[in-house]
C-alpha cells in the first residue's frame, strides 16, 4: 500500500481494514490483524498500527478478546456502508448536484449521464 500526504497513516490504515470487511475478507467475529501484524506488513512504527486499531475500536467496528486480540464486531459491515455512504453524499453528491444545477441539467439528465459512463474510466477532454 502507498499512503497518500493527504490523509494521516493510521486513519489509511484503518479505512484498508475497513475495506476488507466490505468486500468479505474479513467477517464479523474473525480476528483483525493485530498491531505487530500491521506494523509489520505496512513497516510502519506499532503506535500507528495501534491508534488505526483504536479508532476502529472506538467507531465499533473492532472489539477486543483481552488476550486474544481484536476481531470485527457484529454490524461492523452496515456501520462501515452507513458511515462511508454519508460522506459520499456530503464529498461527492452534493457538490455534483449543486454543479448540475448551475448548468441547468435535470436529474434525468444526470441519471442518463452517469447511466452512460458507467464502466468507462475515459475522462472528457476539451
Amino acid at each position: 500500500m502507498e499512503f497518500r500526504e493527504d490523509k494521516a497513516i493510521f486513519v489509511q490504515i484503518a479505512e484498508s481494514i475497513e475495506d476488507d470487511i466490505l468486500r468479505g475478507i474479513l467477517f464479523e467475529d474473525e480476528r483483525a490483524p493485530s498491531t505487530n501484524e500491521l506494523a509489520a506488513a505496512y513497516e510502519i512504527n506499532p503506535n500507528t498500527a495501534a491508534k488505526s486499531l483504536s479508532m476502529l475500536m472506538n467507531d465499533g467496528i473492532l472489539y477486543k478478546k483481552r488476550g486474544v486480540g481484536m476481531f470485527v464486531a457484529a454490524g461492523a459491515k452496515e456501520k462501515i456502508f452507513d458511515k462511508r455512504r454519508c460522506v459520499f453524499v456530503d464529498d461527492y453528491l452534493h457538490p455534483m448536484l449543486r454543479e448540475a444545477k448551475l448548468l441547468g441539467l435535470t436529474p434525468d439528465m444526470l441519471a442518463s449521464m452517469i447511466r452512460e459512463e458507467a464502466g468507462h474510466e475515459e475522462v472528457c477532454h476539451e
